[in-house]
């Protein structure tokens, strides 16, 4: 118990240390400011969940003292609560049923904990939206504030001064979409972070021993039946306008996220056995690192096997005999 305790503190702090770098301004902070869970997730699956949890009240109370209570708040929504429970949730197994011809524990599916990042992350920007105002005007209204005083601060613009964005030619038009456009964004890079930030405690564990649960068949993952309507019925309510509109905007492009991972899953499934597969799979990866925008195409795919069941068909096509998708 005392170990756990200590490797939870350690992670605690280094998970502080890197979400406290973001008060620097730099742009490397941002990537550090996103790698923060990722300690006490490392101590959650490797030791115990309770390790993880004691990493988040610490890293918490260190900051608030440090700097402040938004800062406590903060880091236990954006980093310490996500780390504990997607850790615990990796970690939580139980026996398969007598009736299943393989013996041993069923653990929590990957499908799950990708659906779970994407709800975390939902939650945070969701608990987020009111501090800009409890309407959905006033909400933009104080969206387009925020963004301009940071765009004044980035260009030294006077405050009474006319808004100049270097290249652009109507600043106001830039402020208003991305007044729109950051909520969303906010919520598909938390699911993001979340999921990856897993993914990469998971692959640390692994490589050390401690890693007490077998690493899962990532190309089979599947979000659970609810995610297809719950995506749906966001999306309906996002062209409704007003905070509803918001909130159910931030939902969607959280939902979506998650199926962007299910399109890399396929992906990774439908081309297993090709002789280009490493190129394709590299490209893919490259495409969304460099540019963003090709995670859109992975959604879609995701989505698209949800409905016709794309790995099922590949499957039963190569186990008819198929001989160019055999492999």
């Amino acid at each position: 118990m005392l170990q756990n305790t200590l490797i939870g503190l350690g992670g605690g702090a280094a998970g502080a240390l890197l979400f406290a770098s973001v008060s620097s301004g730099s742009w490397l902070s941002v990537l550090l400011f996103y790698l923060a869970p990722l300690p006490m997730m490392i101590a959650g699956i490797g030791w115990s969940h309770w390790a993880a949890m004691a990493g988040a009240l610490a890293g918490a109370f260190t900051l608030g003292a440090a700097f402040s209570s938004l800062f406590f708040f903060a880091f236990l929504a954006v980093a310490g609560l996500p780390a504990w429970w997607l850790s615990y949730l990796a970690m939580l197994a139980r026996p398969r049923a007598e009736t299943s011809a393989a013996a041993g524990l069923e653990w929590y599916p990957p499908g799950r904990l990708v659906f779970w990042a994407s709800l975390l992350a939902m939650l945070v920007v969701l608990a987020a939206l009111p501090m800009f105002g409890l309407t959905g005007e006033a909400f933009r209204r104080g969206m387009r504030e925020a963004l301009t005083h940071m765009f004044r601060i980035e260009t030294n613009t006077a405050p009474n001064a006319p808004l100049v964005i270097p290249g652009v030619a109507d600043p106001e038009r830039v402020i208003d979409t991305l007044a729109v456009a950051v909520p969303l964004a906010a919520a598909a890079i938390a699911t993001l972070t979340n999921a990856v930030n897993l993914w990469l405690a998971g692959r640390v564990v692994k490589l050390s021993g401690r890693l007490a649960r077998p690493w899962p068949v990532l190309a089979d993952m599947r979000l659970p039946v609810a995610a297809a309507p719950a995506l749906l019925a966001a999306a309906a309510l996002s062209f409704s306008g007003g905070l509803l509109g918001v909130a159910a905007g931030v939902a969607a492009a959280s939902l979506l996220m998650a199926y962007g991972f299910v399109g890399f899953a396929v992906l990774h499934a439908i081309t297993a056995g090709l002789p280009t597969r490493g190129m394709i799979l590299g490209a893919a990866y490259a495409s969304v690192f460099l540019i963003g925008w090709p995670m859109l195409g992975a959604c879609a795919l995701g989505l698209i096997d949800t409905v016709v069941d794309l790995r099922g068909r590949t499957a039963r096509k190569r186990a008819g005999g198929d001989p160019g998708q055999r492999g």
